[in-house]
Formats: structure tokens, C-alpha cells, sequence
């Protein structure tokens, strides 16, 4: 599944992507605000994502931005299922590309096709130190849920407290879905 918004070109990560994947992300800024990866951050472990196995339900883009030369990658963002059965979007954006709106630009094509997917809702959440991210996320029209969870950091290696947020798909007023791709 791809998808392409006025800047950005969101596709799947292909193996070849590893080096780009790599560069994009190793940077403790970055990973320091993600639940999964590890820092530091190694080759491996960009290969090791690029082929982990893909559920068209639940898919996974690398963001590339398109505006100046040749595409760079400029990070990843996708939707997964949790064990509670829950869809969960999650986002990052390497630091030479933040400010730029990419991150609420490449969500709004996301909830496009995440409601196209027939989810009916999505939730996410944000490290508390990491309050940039709230604000794309409430861009998107996610609202905060009123609750704080304690979620474990593979960068930090420790539990980090993480303000919950959800978003109703089938609300056009609630997600910002049909929001233009504009930034």
C-alpha cells in the first residue's frame, strides 16, 4: 500500500531501504521517544524491521519527502494491532526533517487509509517529555483520553509515563480524516 500527499510519499520499507532506515534513526533524540527499538541502535536492527512479516490490515510506511531533489527518507509511521486488540498508530520523523509538518501530513493520509481499512478507531500515545508529539497528534483531531499509562522505553531501557489519546474514524469531526493533505 502506498500513499502520496502534496510533499511526502509514504511506502513500504523494502530491504534495500536498510541503510537509509539506519541513517534516519539512529539518533538517541529519536529512539528515546519510541517504545520498541533499542538504543543504541545498530544495522541489524534496521534489517531486522524491514523483515518482520507485513498484515495488509495493520501496514507500515517509510516516509519519504519528495520536494527537494531526490526522495530522502524522513521516517516511518504506521498503525499495528495491540494484544487488546486495539489499532495503535505510531509515528517518528528524523530530526533533519522535524518542523517541517511531515509527521501531521503523513497521519492524515493514515487515518485515510486506516478508515479505507475499515478501522473504526485508532489510539496512540506520547512520552510526557515528548510533548511535540501530542501536537501532531491533536492535529490529527486524537483527543486525549484523561488517562496516563506507563509504557517500557527499549531506549531508555525503563518504564516512561505516556499520555493516552484516541481518535473515532467514523466521526469525520472527531479525526481529522477528511481534512486536505496539505500541511
Amino acid at each position: 500500500m502506498f500513499a502520496v500527499t502534496p510533499r511526502l510519499l509514504l511506502r513500504p520499507g523494502w530491504p534495500e531501504d536498510a541503510g537509509a532506515l539506519f541513517a534516519a534513526i539512529n539518533d538517541e533524540a529519536i529512539v528515546r521517544n519510541l517504545a520498541r527499538p533499542p538504543w543504541p541502535y545498530r544495522p541489524d536492527d534496521a534489517r531486522q524491521f524491514l523483515s518482520l512479516p507485513t498484515d495488509p490490515a495493520f501496514p507500515s510506511w517509510l516516509i519519504f519527502s519528495r520536494t527537494e531533489g531526490a526522495p530522502q527518507l524522513a521516517g516511518c509511521i504506521g498503525i499495528d494491532t495491540q494484544d487488546n486488540g486495539e489499532v495503535e498508530l505510531g509515528y517518528w520523523i528524523s530530526r533533519s526533517h522535524w518542523g517541517r509538518g511531515y509527521a501531521t501530513e503523513a497521519g492524515r493520509a493514515v487515518l485515510q487509509n486506516a478508515r479505507a481499512l475499515g478501522h473504526k478507531r485508532l489510539i496512540a500515545s506520547h512520552f510526557i517529555d515528548n510533548p511535540a508529539s501530542g501536537s501532531v497528534l491533536r492535529k490529527l483531531g486524537f483527543q486525549p483520553t484523561g488517562q496516563t499509562d506507563t509504557i517500557f522505553c527499549r531506549g531508555r531501557n525503563r518504564d516512561v509515563q505516556a499520555v493516552a489519546f484516541s481518535c473515532v474514524l467514523e466521526d469525520e469531526q472527531e479525526c481529522d480524516v477528511m481534512r486536505p493533505l496539505a500541511a
